[in-house]
């Protein structure tokens, strides 16, 4: 198993281990480890522990500096989106390490080379593998290849609540009272859209359209957003 993985993980991510005892670790399942207790062999949860400390941080300098305009608020909001066990599970699946990880037969039978759960984990026992042998840079080059991209392609603003997020950008310089106006219905009662602007201390900052109230309310936000940030 070891020299398949590291043949992957050479030949995928131009990544070589010198350390198999600390790859195989990482790659270790506990319920693995409970049917070889003859083997003296270590479970991947204390790499898992500094694996996810490192993401955090690595993840958090990656936002950090790619979108200097974002308030605190989203910034955190979209870490844990790029960090939760959905994305960090379906990573581990598109990297393949699925298919390496050591399970107990009963695990196995369980299907756990599919649970999230503990395809999550392995992603992070991972990465701090990686980042004991060879430092944080490396994990970066390695999230250049796997995360990153995603969040520069804006896989994780989607969904994203405007009105919320210009009122944390206006609040960075104290409270701000945001007043949202409706100034036009256009269109028949069947097919209507609103318009909307809105307001603060009396200066428009946005204006926008929707098929209802709360969606062009929406949309003004993200037009005052755009504005702002000068985009």
């Amino acid at each position: 198993m070891i020299e398949e993985l590291t043949e992957h993980l050479k030949g995928t991510f131009d990544l070589s281990f010198q350390q198999n005892k600390l790859l195989q670790e990482a790659f270790t399942h506990s319920s693995y480890v409970n049917e070889h207790r003859n083997e003296s062999l270590n479970d991947n949860e204390r790499l898992e522990f500094l694996g996810d400390a490192v993401l955090e941080l690595t993840v958090s300098d990656y936002l950090y500096h790619k979108y200097p305009e974002f308030p605190e608020g989203l910034l955190t909001r979209m870490r844990a989106a790029i960090v939760c066990e959905a994305s960090l599970s379906r990573y581990a699946k598109e990297c393949r390490f699925d298919e390496y990880v050591r399970l107990g037969k009963g695990e196995e039978r369980m299907n756990g080379r599919n649970r999230p759960a503990l395809l999550c984990d392995l992603f992070e026992s991972f990465i701090g593998a990686l980042y004991l042998e060879q430092g944080v840079d490396e994990v970066r080059r390695f999230l250049e290849k796997t995360i990153f991209p995603e969040i520069d392609s804006g896989a994780f603003s989607h969904g994203m609540d405007y009105k919320t997020e210009l009122q944390e950008f206006l609040q960075q310089k104290g409270e701000v009272n945001m007043v949202y106006t409706l100034i036009d219905e256009i269109g028949p009662a069947h097919q209507k859209e609103f318009v909307v602007e809105v307001v603060v201390e009396g200066h428009v900052l946005g204006t926008g359209k929707g098929t209802t109230k709360k969606g062009a309310e929406q949309a003004a936000a993200q037009n005052a957003l755009v504005q702002l940030r000068g985009n």
